[in-house]
């Protein structure tokens, strides 16, 4: 097994877990919730009583995309996207994704950064779940199909 050395960024890495932590722990001190990107979505696609909460939303995600844009633009790096799935794969992962995230009561995000950081028992259920099935679907994926 061949390590690509160019690949290893341990402080682009720790400045993205950063910022990460930083947006969630903000997004509990002023809001009192958990930062979930399923959860935020989920409400853009729900009727809100409020402008502010539409707005918030809206903003998280809009973010969401341009940091990317902007780590290009800063630091003049390339983002690498490897195409893993396709077709009827692709939507079937997209549901399987979804489902999960339906049944679990929260994403990744919420689960993994936001929950086991408050010691949630539930969340560390739910990151033992998921990825023990990522780790099956790679191991099923990449070396037994």
């Amino acid at each position: 097994m061949t390590i690509n050395w160019t690949e290893f960024t341990p402080l682009m890495s720790l400045l993205g877990g950063g910022l990460i932590g930083v947006a969630a722990l903000f997004m509990m001190v002023t809001k009192g919730r958990v930062m979930g990107i399923s959860g935020i979505l989920l409400g853009l696609l729900t009727p809100q009583q409020n402008a502010f909460e539409l707005l918030w939303r809206l903003l998280f995600v809009v973010g969401s995309i341009a940091g990317p844009v902007a780590l290009v633009h800063v630091f003049g790096t390339q983002l690498q996207m490897v195409q893993v799935a396709d077709g009827a794969v692709l939507y079937l992962a997209a549901f399987l994704v979804g489902l999960g995230t339906a049944i679990g009561s929260g994403c990744t995000s919420g689960h993994g950064i936001c929950g086991l950081s408050r010691l949630s028992l539930r969340s560390f259920a739910a990151v033992a779940v998921f990825m023990t099935t990522a780790i099956l679907t790679v191991l099923v994926m990449r070396h037994l199909i």
